[in-house]
């Protein structure tokens, strides 16, 4: 381990050697001048954005519909702690990369690219860049939930796209892709509730009342489970749900 450790800053100490590592002042102290607090504030508004990034990804992207049927799925084929939770949140941490990606790529072009060349202002580069997330959102949102928070806050309806704000479009968002996720689980549970039933009505006629039916479901229900290729057909048809 040791060798390799040495192995690996051997190899790397070029790539540092040619960085130049800047210099952190921590010491603190009042500002003197307006441009010494808001670069201050802005720091803060950085700190605070990294510490909610994780919540950020659950509620501007598909992630929630996705770990929530997968959830659905384990509970309706009975298989308890299988497939683990942590690989059922890295799967629907990749597919949410996959269908985020033309999103990502647009909000980069339209607004951190500009911005990172000096061509554009932060606050319009942040205009820019959360606009292709609004659109998602807003193709993913039922009308009757962005009602809601309308209604709850007394405003008006919005007569355009651009007229919704982002504080009322997330919590709308969200409960809808909770609505999404629940129909989809719904649909998901008939198919395995049928195999338990017939199991269980069939060990009923034979007289084996005592013999728990999901001992003998559990292995028919991975087996269709695999034979229609589930995650093929599941994973397929929850990318094509978002708009």
């Amino acid at each position: 381990m040791r060798k390799l450790l040495i192995l690996f800053l051997l190899l790397t100490f070029p790539l540092y050697a040619a960085v130049e590592i800047p210099t952190v002042n921590l010491s603190l102290s009042a500002p003197t001048e307006p441009k010494d607090l808001v670069t201050t504030l802005n720091i803060v508004i950085v700190l605070t954005l990294l510490a909610l990034a994780p919540s950020l990804i659950l509620v501007m992207t598909s992630f929630v519909r996705l770990i929530i049927v997968f959830a659905f799925l384990r509970q309706a084929m009975g298989t308890q702690q299988s497939p683990p939770t942590q690989l059922l949140v890295t799967l629907s941490l990749v597919i949410t990369l996959f269908i985020m990606e033309p999103v990502g790529k647009k909000a980069y072009e339209d607004g951190i690219k500009p911005y990172m060349d000096k061509k554009i202002g932060y606050e319009v580069a942040f205009d820019r860049a959360i606009e292709p997330f609004k659109k998602f959102m807003l193709r993913n949102t039922r009308e009757s939930d962005l009602a809601l928070f309308y209604r709850i806050r007394h405003l008006p309806n919005p007569k355009t796209e651009a007229d919704v704000t982002l504080p009322i479009l997330l919590p709308a968002f969200m409960i809808s892709e909770l609505k999404t996720a629940f129909e989809i689980g719904f649909l998901i549970f008939l198919p395995f509730l049928v195999i338990d039933m017939v199991v269980s009505s069939v060990l009923m006629s034979m007289g084996m009342m005592m013999l728990p039916p999901v001992m003998i479901s559990l292995p028919f229900k991975i087996l269709i489970f695999v034979l229609v290729d589930g995650w093929n057909l599941l994973i397929g048809n929850l990318v094509e749900s978002f708009k």
